[in-house]
């Protein structure tokens, strides 16, 4: 597909496209979704791209965003490229200090906020900041400090009264000056292994991502209907949605992760991205669903899954044509199973799923894969404006987290390091040069401190995140991702958090699925009041014993748990263990958890 500078993009298709449904957005008070056509979201990004040239904004300079999911991250996006300004996203359950850091390095005077709690935070930096001058509040119900006077309701900045001929000049003077050179957004990691960094990405950048997926997509068609689940300040989710606007796709925003399962199935997308999380959950489900069947139900569901697994991973994927009778069986199980299943979830239009950001079992991808959802399984950074390797349509391999995209050169350097070279890859960290320097190697790679293999077809094996090896006293090196994502495909654990650097054998903290949990403990007649009850009783210790052991055969002595310790409370951001990324953050557990981890050394 040809490729539009992503200032001028929403203007070539809505002359191309007009009335065509762009944006889904929900009306939560109705629970009805409503469209924004191609023309709305054109004049939408025009007038918030002149809005923000009459406050100030300049080519290049920075504007804020910190807010959960909206249509309105999307006019500011398109309208601040408009002026050939950058943006910096920032997670909706970013804290008052994250969003302070992010707002004085990046000297940020002008931050769009969401919700009232994004309102009530970003208020609050801003009466401290040295540069924060000005917030702009997506959501008309938040209710404005009173000592506030100058924080305007997006509604009323993108009035006619703050946009004058001289902004429409200079916008229209800013677009067609706009270069693939300038920066588009300044992306923050998590910080889970030090302090945040800006990751500074260009529209080259995205450029190169829209080539590389359209050839390695090329399979779909030009539009689709995608929601966006992730959060937006997510580089995975960001960069998805603008290759879905590249495709002139549409996009069902999803304002609220947490109902995600009440929107999917109301829109029934087509697309999605999402963390392992997610198909973790709904993988259990299906589990949970099949044990609770009777007896017949059961044996035609497992019939279903090894005919699936035989026509599409046996087959299909290997570029070979199924036997008739394959071909009829699947066809059957197909509209009687695959078809049923996928309706219940909301995926029964799926064209394709893309997961990453953490490990996902080859378990979970070969049984969704069997039951004929498309689950594209990759691997990214925000370094290197997220895809490296992504499964293709066929001839992918499980054990990998994909093929190498196109035009992008991966090698593996001193320590079994990931590194790669692609046009894709980051122009730097913001203000951070030695930082910079460091990730890079004298002949340009980027170093991305993952650990892993290249097979013979291009893939890529992904070990684990070098800084988080655990070496025990005794000198043996422990992936500890490996072992949580097998402990956390058991319908009675939620999270994992392995312990075991520095010490002399392995051990874990381990959240229970309290639901499944509290079922079980009905079922045995076992008396309880809350979580922490269950988390003593000698019977619900006994029957974790019975099933962590059960799954460690796979593991090597030295990698198997010795002992473990079950918590009353789930990992979350608002307390500290996972980032807003939802990675583990493995130096405050350590920390937050030390009495209880020191217990199982004793």
């Amino acid at each position: 597909m040809e490729y539009f500078h992503l200032s001028y993009i929403i203007h070539h298709h809505a002359k191309q496209f007009g009335d065509d449904e762009a944006i889904k957005v929900r009306d939560e008070a109705s629970a009805t979704w409503h469209a924004v056509t191609w023309t709305e979201l054109a004049k939408k990004v025009i007038t918030t791209a002149e809005a923000l040239c009459h406050i100030g904004a300049k080519p290049q300079s920075n504007i804020g965003v910190y807010s959960q999911n909206m249509a309105e991250c999307l006019y500011v996006d398109f309208g601040a490229f408009a002026n050939r300004a950058v943006t910096v996203p920032m997670y909706a359950t970013a804290s008052i200090p994250q969003i302070a850091y992010i707002t004085e390095e990046a000297e940020i005077e002008i931050l769009f906020v969401g919700e009232q709690k994004q309102y009530d935070n970003a208020w609050q930096v801003l009466k401290a900041s040295s540069h924060l001058k000005k917030l702009i509040i997506f959501d008309n119900k938040v209710v404005r400090a009173p000592e506030d006077k100058t924080s305007v309701y997006f509604e009323a900045f993108c009035s006619h009264k703050n946009r004058t001929s001289q902004d429409i000049a200079a916008v229209e003077k800013r677009m067609k000056t706009a270069s693939d050179d300038d920066l588009a957004h300044i992306i923050y990691t998590s910080g889970t292994t030090g302090e945040p960094k800006g990751v500074m990405l260009t529209h080259a950048n995205y450029k190169e991502v829209m080539q590389t997926h359209d050839i390695r997509l090329d399979y779909l068609p030009q539009r689709f209907l995608s929601m966006a689940f992730l959060p937006m300040a997510h580089i995975f989710e960001k960069a998805w949605s603008i290759y879905c606007i590249h495709r002139a796709c549409s996009i069902a925003i999803c304002q609220d992760p947490k109902e995600i399962q009440t929107y999917i199935k109301e829109v029934k997308p087509q697309a999605m991205c999402s963390v392992p999380r997610f198909w973790e959950k709904v993988y259990a489900g299906a589990q949970e669903k099949i044990e609770t069947s009777g007896f017949l139900t059961r044996r035609l569901f497992k019939k279903a899954v090894k005919t699936g697994h035989k026509h599409n991973l046996d087959y299909i994927n290997n570029g070979r044509k199924a036997p008739w009778g394959l071909r009829m069986r699947f066809k059957f199980y197909n509209k009687m199973v695959y078809q049923r299943l996928k309706k219940a979830v909301g995926l029964e239009n799926g064209l394709i799923f893309p997961v990453a950001g953490a490990a996902l079992s080859d378990t979970i991808i070969t049984f969704f894969h069997s039951v004929n959802i498309p689950l594209i399984y990759g691997y990214g950074l925000t370094e290197t404006t997220a895809t490296v390797a992504c499964f293709p349509t066929v001839g992918f391999e499980i054990g990998t987290v994909g093929k190498v995209m196109p035009e992008t050169e991966v090698r593996i350097g001193d320590d079994s390091e990931i590194q790669v070279k692609s046009l894709s890859v980051m122009k730097g960290y913001y203000k951070k040069p030695e930082q910079t320097a460091e990730v890079f190697t004298e002949d340009g790679f980027f170093r991305t401190g993952d650990s892993g293999q290249l097979t013979e077809k291009d893939g890529i094996i992904l070990t684990e995140r070098i800084k988080d090896l655990y070496k025990t006293s005794n000198g043996k090196y422990i992936a500890p991702q490996q072992l949580e994502m097998r402990l956390v495909n058991d319908k009675y654990i939620d999270a994992a958090a392995v312990i075991g650097d520095q010490k002399k054998y392995v051990t874990a903290l381990i959240v229970p699925d309290y639901k499944e949990l509290s079922k079980y403990a009905k079922e045995q007649n076992i008396e309880f009041e809350s979580p922490a009850d269950l988390c003593v009783n000698p019977q619900i210790i006994e029957l974790y014993e019975k099933r962590i052991g059960a799954m460690q055969n796979e593991f090597a002595g030295y990698e198997q748990l010795k002992r473990f310790t079950l918590l009353p409370e789930a990992f979350s951001i608002e307390t500290g263990e996972l980032s807003n990324t939802l990675k583990m953050r493995r130096a405050f557990i350590s920390e937050k958890y030390k009495d209880l981890i020191d217990k199982m050394y004793e």
